[in-house]
């Protein structure tokens, strides 16, 4: 791809609309290239084309026309969740016309410097702890990607003063030839969104592609607990910055036990270890704001990402203290009768959903299922002994979430039926978990699944929980 006023009156396809592709399609006909959006969708289903039309540009909704994609065409940009196996875009591969996503397109003109943050697990988490992080210190960050606005348009917005603090998915960064952000942070590479990548190999080289283009002056923020994270650390040009849930670290940012007597206590401290050797404690692990090892973990990335962008300790650790979770990630509820309720919708695979079961200290009846992407989730079984004390589940999956249940022995075992009314059925999964619960039990939505066999997203599936744990 070429930089973007180099484009001026030649033609450009944009695939998708949303956020991002209204973003990319006015900034390339801004600066003068011919342009043409296409959506699958009806055209009843795309506000944004009217006003896109409005300025001269060409929508075309309903289908992907046979001729959309021919040897005039320059570039492509793609919505990251359309697959590389459609047709417009396996015909761009052969004829050999650039393929990219916004990213790459946002890279391209901006002049401030990003911090890049991608992970199977714990990417909003992360990108929102940072971004208050370097707002408390004066910093200027912007929040974008997949999370607040469309990267395009808060690039051309930022100002050299600014910090682009971008939440990035695999999906993105599969798109990008020159990105290169300042700090490159990877939080944890996990088997998901196969369907998508065809492999683990793809996913993890799509991921790795945040260090690409780094060099000795940028900083790349690895997890040293996961090793294809810690393998990663060995092929990239930036300086590694780790940090470790489980190990000290000659350098990094780390979890270390308090000692008495040369024992080590309960209580736990993160602290950063500076290249000279010395040590700063941060903050108390028990001080943490959300609970969960998980997001222990993340605190840690976030910490690192902020002490090289200059971020002072002591506002890390008011930012840890203070901040009470995103939405939609291990969110309270409400608490009935002594049964806690807790919104995890955000779990769109079993990893995510087995490291909130094992951040929870009391039995969890969990409400589980949704798009069946081909696991049989047995990687279940042994939490769902040890720690799931019922199960509700629905969605496509629901009979295989129930095998794994029988598996482990649970007795209170409820599936729903999923043609009723979505959020009907969401409503009765959340009464039959409320009828298994008793007072100290967590009835957890933690689907280990994507929402889009029932759901639009899975903030629709969240909002209906809370929806129907309130009128319960």
């Amino acid at each position: 791809m070429k930089h973007p006023r180099e484009y001026r009156g030649e033609q450009i396809v944009i695939l998708g609309l949303a956020r991002s592709g209204v973003a990319v399609a006015k900034l390339f006909h801004e600066l003068g290239a011919i342009v043409t959006v296409n959506d699958k969708k009806e055209r009843s289903l795309c506000p944004e084309a009217d006003e896109l039309t409005a300025l001269g540009i060409s929508v075309i909704c309903g289908s992907h026309p046979s001729d959309l994609i021919h040897q005039g065409v320059r570039l492509v940009v793609k919505n990251p969740g359309i697959p590389y196996s459609i047709e417009p875009i396996q015909q761009a591969q052969q004829l050999g016309i650039d393929i990219v996503t916004e990213v790459e397109v946002a890279a391209y003109v901006t002049v401030a410097p990003m911090i890049g943050i991608t992970g199977s697990n714990g990417k909003t988490t992360t990108t929102t702890w940072i971004g208050l992080m370097l707002d408390k210190a004066g910093l200027n960050p912007i929040v974008a990607g997949n999370i607040g606005r469309a990267l395009t348009e808060a690039a051309l917005e930022a100002t050299p003063e600014n910090i682009l603090v971008v939440e990035l998915s695999s999906f993105q960064l599969k798109g990008t030839v020159h990105f290169q952000p300042r700090i490159a942070c990877l939080l944890n590479v996990y088997e998901t969104h196969l369907d998508y990548h065809g492999s683990i190999d793809d996913y993890v080289a799509s991921k790795a592609k945040l260090f690409a283009n780094q060099t000795s002056e940028d900083t790349a923020v690895l997890n040293w607990d996961d090793p294809i994270c810690r393998r990663l650390a060995s092929e990239v040009h930036a300086s590694v910055l780790p940090f470790s849930l489980k190990e000290e670290l000659e350098y990094g940012v780390f979890v270390r036990p308090v000692w008495i007597d040369n024992t080590p206590v309960e209580d736990r401290i993160v602290v950063y270890r500076d290249k000279s050797g010395a040590v700063h404690n941060i903050i108390a692990v028990d001080e943490i704001g959300i609970p969960g090892s998980f997001n222990v973990e993340n605190a840690l990335a976030a910490s690192c990402a902020a002490i090289t962008s200059g971020v002072p300790l002591e506002t890390i650790a008011e930012v840890l203290r203070d901040f009470r979770g995103v939405e939609h990630r291990l969110e309270h509820v409400a608490t009935r009768d002594g049964v806690l309720f807790y919104n995890n919708s955000k779990a769109t695979n079993p990893t995510a959903t087995i490291k909130t079961i094992e951040s929870l200290n009391s039995k969890v009846i969990l409400i589980a299922g949704g798009l069946d992407r081909g696991s049989d989730y047995m990687e279940l079984l042994p939490v769902f002994k040890e720690r799931v004390k019922g199960i509700v589940a629905l969605g496509q999956t629901k009979e295989k979430i129930v095998h794994v249940a029988r598996l482990a022995g649970m007795s209170q075992v409820k599936t729903v039926d999923t043609a009723n009314n979505v959020q009907d059925t969401v409503t009765e999964a959340v009464r039959e978990a409320a009828a298994m619960a008793e007072a100290g039990d967590v009835v957890l939505l933690s689907p280990a699944c994507a929402s889009w066999d029932m759901f639009s997203s899975y903030e629709e599936r969240g909002s209906m929980f809370k929806e129907s744990v309130h009128n319960l």
